[in-house]
């Protein structure tokens, strides 16, 4: 053992790095039986400066390993041996890797071994009496978005751009549009070099931008700070959540826990398989890796010690981070047990929902994983637990470009999805969405029929084929005015269906000014244009951007539509082309109702017609000494397709013509 330092046999708990006085204690899981060490580095060297062998008799506690190093500088990199291999880690908080982007440090020529980075006198950060805003679900307008591209682009015109203080910048964006809490796509600690594909395109190699091949479960993504010193990244962070409560905008991590970066039996060996694979990974009977995920290795949920480490690290976040609720990728992975087969009563799902430290922490699963198990509407909830409801997604994408046999499903997935979440009673269980990352945007929704996924190196072969798209009449753009008219006006449609749904809304970053992906639906591997939030075209699309933020602000100011409960029979009447007349034949590609306010009565009537012809309406019966006023109508070119003001709403006649493809809102005053 170093005799530079004096140490002791250290405690088996908490696992990690920890601060004891002046000195560190160090405590991990291994079921390794010998040649064991603690190595210490002085940052960014690679020639250690300690190095601690452990003795089983001494410093091993069952299959925990520990020691307690002391007087110990405030900075330094630190790395768990067995054998001769240098591991990551599990439970560290900092890790250090390079705080810039695409860095030929961290490539897949030369595997990252990332190491911890412990400081040891960080400060005490001033939370300045943060509180969690707490709102309740049936409120939040989520905005699904990526941190780097929010700001990497030039036009972004921010002084951090790509990072966490750049999007301090942009918070006024997310104020104005509306929505109260963000759902980052990942943003543990991951290689965004490992891809080694090519864009056939270009020539240039592609990358891991989305960021789902977590490192490590408890530190932040280098390249998402300003610097790798000090862990400062930890310091941003935590100033951008403070920012954005202060706002009244809660934070949601997309985290990853079903897999890791460390690919199958071929991958590259950096913290979890080095320690024990056998715990953290679900194994065949030959000792293969099982690709429940599609990524080469599934992580082994159920098992005590990875729930435990699943646990902690949740608890991490939300106790030191104070993070407001969490989207689990593949969220089915957390019910196979494990030899993989799924489970009624899965224990790390239960533990995650009844755990008292997340008690008001949101909880949404993606509720299927890349091996066919697909759980939306039966995923363990335990009442606390909400759901991507893909369902949702499929069905008001059929119905809003013309597809026959929808209306029915169409009615079911706007009022709430209560086939699906009625087993719970709460409608605000179902997220509703019609875009995500994973996808088509909006705009390209309405202007491609067929994935362009050339770019990917892939030969046009990932990415889903069933994206339930229309292009109104030409793949890709045009200046065809009629096309474009009819692109813009399905657009509004997918905002009105998404905005006066019961549930829980959510939207993709950049749909607010119809940002094209160019017909790519997985744009998971570049990095530039595709992807970036781009700044000048929101101000070239004003109009849209006064459609979305306004049908945002309607919802929020319509309990009507924010529902705790699902709709009764006295809550809602159907209708059809005449009053109470609804036609559920499969033909039938016209749905409208009525949303009864039973205290003021400002009843709400909504409608679409998704027919490529403009019908005759006949309005049911206002009220008692009321009449109907228009709102929304979405075949109106701007400003008429949304009226702000109440005072110049326009009475509607009880005979109206609804234009094709098109949707209205009518209110009773």
């Amino acid at each position: 053992m170093d005799h530079t330092f004096d140490t002791g046999p250290g405690e088996p708990s908490p696992l990690g790095a920890t601060k004891l006085a002046g000195n560190v204690k160090f405590a991990f899981y291994s079921s390794a039986e010998e040649d064991v060490s603690l190595v210490l580095f002085a940052p960014g060297e690679k020639t250690p400066f300690a190095h601690f062998p452990l003795d089983p008799k001494l410093n091993r506690t069952n299959s925990v390993w520990h020691i307690e190093v002391k007087k110990l500088s405030c900075l330094f990199d630190y790395a768990i041996q067995i054998g001769k291999e240098m591991l990551l880690d599990p439970y560290a908080i900092c890790v250090n890797t390079d705080h810039e982007w695409g860095s030929p440090s961290y490539s897949e020529h030369q595997p990252p071994k990332p190491l911890g980075r412990y400081h040891n006198n960080p400060g005490t950060f001033n939370w300045e009496n943060d509180a969690p805003p707490l709102i309740p679900f049936q409120n939040l307008i989520i905005y699904e978005m990526h941190v780097r591209g929010f700001t990497q682009d030039p036009s972004s015109h921010v002084h951090h751009p790509g990072t966490f203080l750049g999007m301090i910048e942009k918070i006024p964006h997310l104020k104005e549009l509306g929505v109260n809490a963000v759902e980052l796509l990942p943003i543990f600690e991951f290689n965004e070099c490992e891809n080694t594909r090519v864009n056939p395109e270009t020539g240039k190699k592609v990358c891991n931008y989305w960021g789902y091949s977590t490192v490590n479960f408890f530190s932040l993504m280098n390249r998402y700070g300003t610097s790798s010193d000090k862990c400062t990244i930890i310091e941003e962070f935590k100033t951008l959540v403070k920012a954005l409560h202060k706002n009244g905008i809660e934070v949601i991590l997309d985290v990853v826990y079903n897999h890791t970066a460390e690919g199958n039996e071929n991958g590259p060996i950096l913290s979890f398989r080095g320690l024990d694979e056998k715990t953290y990974y679900i194994l065949g009977p030959n000792g293969e890796y099982y690709n429940f995920t599609g990524t080469g290795n599934t992580f082994n949920c159920n098992n005590p010690i990875v729930s435990d480490l699943i646990i902690d690290s949740l608890r991490y976040w939300v106790n030191e981070m104070h993070i407001d609720g969490f989207r689990f990728d593949l969220a089915s992975i957390l019910t196979r047990n494990e030899q993989g087969h799924p489970l009624q009563d899965p224990p790390v799902v239960r533990r995650i929902a009844e755990d008292p430290l997340l008690g008001n922490v949101k909880l949404i699963a993606e509720a299927w994983d890349a091996a066919g198990l697909y759980q939306v509407g039966s995923f363990p909830s335990y009442g606390r637990w909400a759901e991507w409801n893909g369902k949702y997604r499929d069905i008001v994408r059929k119905f809003i470009k013309g597809t026959d046999g929808q209306t029915g499903p169409f009615a079911n997935v706007i009022s709430g999805s209560q086939d699906l979440y009625n087993y719970e009673g709460k409608p605000y269980f179902s997220i509703n969405f019609v875009t995500a990352h994973d996808g088509f945007s909006l705009r390209d929704l309405v202007t491609y029929n067929h994935k362009h996924n050339l770019a990917n190196g892939e030969h046009n072969q990932d990415g889903a084929n069933d994206n339930e798209s229309w292009n109104c009449g030409h793949e890709g753009p045009t200046t065809n005015a009629r096309i474009l008219m009819f692109r813009q006006r399905q657009l509004k449609n997918f905002i009105v269906a998404l905005m006066v749904s019961v549930g829980t809304p959510m939207m993709l970053m950049g749909d607010e000014y119809g940002h094209t992906h160019g017909g790519n639906n997985n744009t998971w591997c570049h990095d530039g244009p595709i992807n970036y939030f781009l700044w000048d075209q929101l101000d070239q699309e004003k109009e849209l951007f006064r459609f979305f933020k306004s049908m945002i602000a309607f919802r929020k100011n319509r309990p009507l539509l924010r529902r705790t409960e699902f709709l009764q029979t006295e809550d809602i009447d159907w209708h059809g082309l005449h009053p109470f007349q609804a036609d559920w034949s499969v033909s039938s590609r016209f749905i409208a109702y009525t949303l009864k306010d039973k205290e003021k009565e400002n009843h709400l009537y909504i409608a679409f017609n998704a027919t490529n012809i403009r019908p005759t309406v006949h309005l049911p019966p206002a009220p008692a000494n009321k009449k109907w006023y228009r709102l929304v109508d979405t075949a109106l070119a701007s400003p008429h397709d949304y009226i702000d003001d109440p005072t110049q709403f326009l009475p509607q006649k009880v005979i109206c013509k609804m234009e094709a493809h098109s949707s209205m809102i009518l209110i009773a005053l």
